[in-house]
Parts: structure tokens; C-alpha cells; sequence
């Protein structure tokens, strides 16, 4: 049997929101943000999908501050198609988002 992690939080924008739309019709916009509680070398991956994504590429931009809720995970890290070795970054694939503190 699986886990499921949801978490929650607030986080601020490091880059700009990287919008890509499939054959499909399927969007997914991703980019960089970090816990402003916590240290800050916590950088984290978020990833959207579908008219999520639009919304968020389309009204958010670096510097501002969200709340968002989704699933966690770990991810290996790969450079150009090679796995570094015990290298991983956390990820979190986001099913609700909420304006805070816009710029």
C-alpha cells in the first residue's frame, strides 16, 4: 500500500513560472520556491496541471507569496539524461493555490 503526503504552506516565487502545453491540450507550469520560515536553502519544485497551470502562469510572478496545498514527493535529479548518485529534490505537485502577497 502506498503513502499519500499532502502538505501545506506558504511559499514565495524564486523564478518565473515555466508554462508548457502538451498535444492534448494538457498544460503544466513549473518553477522554484522556497519555505520563508525555514532556512533559505529549502527550495522546493512545484508543478501544476491543467487550467491550474494557465491560471498560475498566467498571474504569478517571482517575488510573490502563495499558499498552496499538494502532494509530496522525492525526485531523483538528472542532468542530461544521467542520474546523479544519492542526489534528490523534493517536489510538490499542487492541487490548490491562493493569493497572499502579490508584488
Amino acid at each position: 500500500m502506498g503513502d499519500t503526503n499532502i502538505v501545506g504552506g506558504i511559499v514565495k516565487i524564486l523564478e518565473t513560472p515555466e508554462h508548457k502545453t502538451f498535444s492534448a491540450n494538457i498544460s503544466v507550469t513549473k518553477f522554484r520556491v522556497q519555505f520563508p520560515q525555514f532556512r533559505n536553502t529549502s527550495v522546493v519544485h512545484l508543478t501544476f496541471w491543467g487550467n491550474l497551470a494557465r491560471y498560475v502562469a498566467d498571474f504569478y510572478k517571482i517575488n510573490d507569496y502563495i499558499l498552496i496545498e499538494g502532494y509530496i514527493s522525492l525526485r531523483t535529479k538528472r542532468i542530461s539524461s544521467k542520474v546523479i548518485s544519492k542526489s534528490k529534490k523534493i517536489e510538490i505537485t499542487v492541487f490548490k493555490v491562493y493569493p497572499l502577497l502579490l508584488s
